[in-house]
């Protein structure tokens, strides 16, 4: 396992509850909440963060620089040292992660948020596809992971009944989740584009989320068991879906071995599986058995507020950490078409 500088862990966690629809609010109104939720958990004031670091979309919001009025909610004064990612929330974290190793800072605010309903997220998510070649066609990501199901179907790894079981897994597990748009037994519905049916994707809904991360003694101070962040790595898989094997996504397995996920084992784990095959597929690259809880939280199926789902998985799988329901777990984020890029973190609690 490396070693690093510092110590640095996740001290506090706080989201929406999400919905299909959040047309009454802007995403600065829908955020302010969760960021005086947050700040509050870790008892700091507003501003008083060491460093913040953000993650949305343009594409989402239909306008350029959206992200600087979401920092309204942050508060304009006093002036703090911001920086933005153009994705997933879990790169924000990322980013904020290698900030405090450095010592730059000894504690961050790390928010996300999207409002999916507001435009279709199946037209704007063809924009991260090679333009030349697959864009053009226009297709979305429930057409994408089909393609992915398909595979897997045909190196006869999985059926739809065991596609259908991952659905019905993690809508149950969503039960005690007030966070979740999707809870207990959902219908698997009609195909959408086969072998897919509505059960096996995330629904459509708008959400926000943020996590504090702290070093040292002053995780300590700030929160009773601190989920420390003990590896982090990101790696990406080529663009091109005809250039991989989509039945396995080798740069999670990557992401996975160079964070130290496999040096002992896990007890829980929080993917980022938008669509049932994915996870089925992820369990393999992850190496995770039986024995470990898999998406406690419901996960994506559940809850996609996109461009804030795998910053929640950190957030879900840190919460559990604090209240000493895990003391070892895998937090994993995902970005680009049929699990592309992956992002893997793990999470542990101090001995009790």
């Amino acid at each position: 396992m490396t070693r690093y500088a510092r110590d640095v862990a996740i001290v506090a966690f706080a989201q929406t509850a999400h919905r299909r629809s959040s047309e009454d609010v802007s995403e600065t109104e829908m955020l302010l909440p969760v960021l005086r939720e947050v700040l509050d958990r870790a008892q700091l004031a507003p501003g008083q963060a060491g460093f913040t670091c953000s993650g949305s979309s343009d594409y989402l919001a239909g306008r350029p620089f959206s992200f600087t009025m979401a920092l309204d909610g942050v508060g304009a004064w006093p002036p703090v040292a911001e920086s933005h990612v153009e994705t997933d929330g879990a790169w924000a974290l990322y980013e904020a992660w290698v900030e405090l190793l450095t010592g730059a800072a000894d504690t961050a605010l790390v928010y996300a948020y999207g409002k999916s309903s507001a435009g279709d997220l199946g037209a704007v998510l063809t924009r991260q596809l090679d333009p030349y070649y697959t864009a053009p066609l226009w297709p979305g990501p429930v057409d994408l992971a089909a393609l992915q199901a398909q595979a897997l179907i045909d190196a006869g790894e999985a059926d739809e009944e065991d596609l259908a079981a991952v659905a019905h897994r993690s809508r149950a597990a969503a039960r005690t989740n007030p966070h979740a748009r999707l809870r207990g037994r959902v219908p698997m519905g009609d195909h959408l584009v086969r072998p897919l049916r509505t059960g096996d994707c995330p629904p459509v809904c708008d959400g926000a989320a943020a996590v504090v991360l702290a070093a040292g003694d002053t995780a300590r101070r700030m929160c009773e068991r601190p989920a420390w962040i003990r590896g982090m790595d990101h790696r990406v898989d080529p663009q091109g879906l005809g250039l991989r094997d989509l039945t396995d996504a080798p740069s999670a397995r990557l992401a996975a071995e160079h964070a130290g996920a496999f040096d002992a084992p896990v007890d829980t784990a929080e993917i980022h599986a938008p669509f049932t095959a994915q996870e089925l597929i992820l369990r393999k690259a992850l190496r995770l058995g039986d024995d470990v809880t898999v998406n406690p939280s419901g996960g994506a199926l559940a809850a996609d507020p996109v461009m804030a789902t795998g910053l929640i998985r950190f957030g879900e799988a840190a919460a559990r950490v604090h209240r000493g329901a895990s003391d070892r777990a895998l937090a994993h984020a995902t970005s680009g078409p049929c699990l592309q890029q992956n992002l893997v973190g793990v999470l542990e609690g101090e001995s009790r």
